[in-house]
């Protein structure tokens, strides 16, 4: 379930868009708005804050404080159910379609009736909307292809949504004195960058205990399927969690079966029965001589043995797999832990996030196998923000944060002038840079590094003459505006600000937000080109709405040598917490420490840095 800071602020933002929606004063929706970024992201629960308390978070005043302690009194807010009530449910629906703001929403309905995403689809197909002020063909195609984000993201959910139930679900069956382990498999653990349904495996020798703990868990809304070894539930966020309970002698076999991916798991069998082996969610076992001939030709041409199911079937099921018990073979060879099972096929341990087939296995053949980024080896933050601009939290807070969390450096990045919104001037960030420098004194062992996310304009150029971005330590530039503009322009605005002695990372690349914006189109293969000519890193942005580059973006900058920055984009402490999911999708892309520069020492942090200013020398 969501924490209870995360409930308040999507209440807090509902009312936001019903109150644009119906007409309300702008500044009012733009206040709750302001809000509920501020309590989403307060560092302490909500839930726990008294009226005086919630006054203190940034943004929060008497009517909204008033308003989050009647939720927690009542489970709800009387103002938001009233105007729920004079809104149509259809017309909040469409407002989640990416491009659709809540006012056009309300127009749709007002003006021609559109109470549904089906509905609107079926009046861009009739050609209904030609004539409505503010609906052009411009427009029109923006809304189907917004139709279409939305209904590509399905049941999918972000990975701090999947991550945030799992591991409350694994800590309510780990409590169990019956569970001997318990984890998140599937495509959690591999990281990727949604998730349809969540994988839960445990170990125990007495399964039904386990069950009935989850399917009397609170978030259960429903129970698809109750069984000894599977049980499959409904939250009451719509998410759908299996649970598969495994002696723990078969901890490791079923750990490495049930992660996937179906492609990796089908070239781990295939090698098996090379070896006259069987592996199952059960183990590694021999197969008897009878068997041999008929197992080779069955793997190896797709084609299921006598008796036997397909030998690629997912393991990620859609549906509730029928129970079964452990295959009939003949003598368990390994079983217990991945790393046993990956060495009597021949193979190093593969870490969860490479397991895609895109040349993993080869690599671990031939001794080629990255050794990945972990949090652990990342010694700062390079993008952050504070409440001076858009974040919701005090640069000593933030700081204060870092510091908790070991880093030897840390960059406050706020925004530039040129992001009209954030109100930025000179004055002001030459005044945060001596604040900062102030605050660099209480914490001996954490380096401050005073910078600024600027805009990268149309044309490529940024916020700021030469001689006023020489006073920052470190520039991110990042696109903001104008997504539709031409492949060629985008292209050449990317290779502008990469070519800009003072910028040093090219922040979320692709501007996209999943689920909500594509991709810019971009000749990504040009930017990652003028990345190693000019000593440029790409960001690598772990929030877990845009994580960009993705994966597939990193494995193709690599090849070039290009360097990378793993942040956060944190506009809130909790934010910090974000590392994870920029280091899964690292890891997902190969990538090393060598190719990560806030895993490197200060000093050469510092050289790399220095970009172009002082001959364009690199590490």
């Amino acid at each position: 379930m969501a924490r209870p800071n995360e409930q308040v602020g999507a209440l807090l933002q509902e009312y936001a868009d019903l109150v644009a929606i119906t007409g309300g004063a702008p500044y009012r929706a733009r206040v709750y708005e302001k809000a509920a970024r501020s309590v989403a992201g307060h560092h302490l629960d909500v839930s726990t804050l008294d009226a005086a308390g919630l006054r203190e978070i940034p943004n929060v005043g008497d009517s909204i404080a008033a308003k989050v302690v009647e939720y927690f009194r009542t489970g709800r807010i009387e103002e938001v159910e009233r105007l729920r009530a004079r809104i149509p449910a259809g017309v909040r629906e469409l407002t989640q379609i990416p491009t659709l703001g809540p006012r056009k929403a309300m127009m749709l309905y007002d003006e021609r009736g559109i109470a549904s995403v089906q509905d609107l689809l079926d009046a861009l197909d009739a050609g209904r909307l030609r004539g409505l002020k503010g609906f052009g063909p411009r427009t029109e195609e923006n809304l189907r292809h917004g139709i279409t984000l939305l209904r590509q993201a399905g049941g999918r959910v972000t990975l701090d949504v999947a991550m945030e139930l799992a591991e409350e679900v694994v800590a309510a069956l780990s409590a169990l004195p019956q569970c001997e382990r318990c984890t998140y498999a599937g495509s959690l653990r591999r990281m990727r960058e949604t998730v349809g349904d969540l994988d839960i495996l445990a170990a125990s020798t007495k399964p039904r205990s386990l069950m009935k703990a989850l399917t009397g868990l609170s978030l259960v809304s429903e129970v698809i399927a109750h069984g000894d070894t599977k049980t499959s539930v409904r939250t009451t966020a719509g998410m759908q969690v299996d649970l598969r309970v495994v002696p723990p002698e078969s901890w490791g076999a079923a750990l490495q079966y049930f992660t996937g991916s179906k492609a990796h798991n089908v070239r781990t069998r295939e090698i098996a029965v090379r070896q006259d082996l069987k592996l199952s969610e059960y183990g590694l076992f021999t197969v008897p001589p009878a068997q041999r001939r008929h197992r080779r030709k069955a793997t190896l041409t797709g084609e299921p043995a006598s008796g036997e199911g397909p030998p690629a079937e997912s393991t990620e099921p859609t549906e509730p797999a029928e129970e079964s018990g452990p295959p009939e073979a003949g003598e368990l060879v390994v079983s217990k832990s991945e790393q046993e099972v990956y060495a009597r096929i021949g193979l190093p341990w593969i870490p969860p996030t490479l397991r895609e087939d895109r040349g993993e296995i080869e690599a671990a053949r031939d001794g080629t196998l990255p050794d990945v980024v972990t949090e652990q080896d990342i010694r700062g933050d390079l993008h952050t923000h504070t409440d001076l601009t858009d974040g919701v939290a005090p640069m000593t807070e933030m700081v204060a944060a870092a510091a908790e969390r070991g880093y030897d450096y840390y960059a406050v990045t706020d925004h530039a002038p040129n992001l009209y919104m954030q109100r930025m001037t000179d004055e002001k960030m030459l005044a945060q840079r001596e604040q900062l420098h102030a605050l660099a004194k209480r914490y001996p062992h954490l380096t401050l590094l005073h910078g600024t996310e600027l805009n990268i304009d149309p044309d490529g150029e940024v916020d700021w003459p030469a001689d006023f971005l020489a006073g920052f330590d470190i520039c991110v530039a990042s696109v903001h505006s104008h997504f539709n503009q031409t492949r060629a322009q985008l292209t050449r605005r990317l290779v502008r600000a990469c070519e800009n002695p003072h910028v040093n990372v090219i922040g979320h690349p692709t501007a996209r937000l999943i689920g909500h914006r594509q991709p810019i189109d971009v000749d990504l293969e040009a930017v990652y080109e003028a990345c190693a000519d000019t000593g440029t890193a790409l960001e690598v942005n772990a929030s877990p709405d845009r994580l960009d580059l993705n994966d597939e973006h990193l494995l193709a900058a690599r090849r070039h040598g290009v360097k990378f920055a793993v942040d956060t984009d944190a506009h809130a402490v909790a934010h910090l917490d974000y590392l994870r999911y920029g280091v899964g999708t690292a890891q997902r892309g190969w990538l090393t420490a060598g190719d990560v520069i806030n895993t490197w020492p200060l000093r050469r942090l510092r050289t790399f840095l220095r970009k172009g200013r002082k001959g364009r020398e690199k590490p």
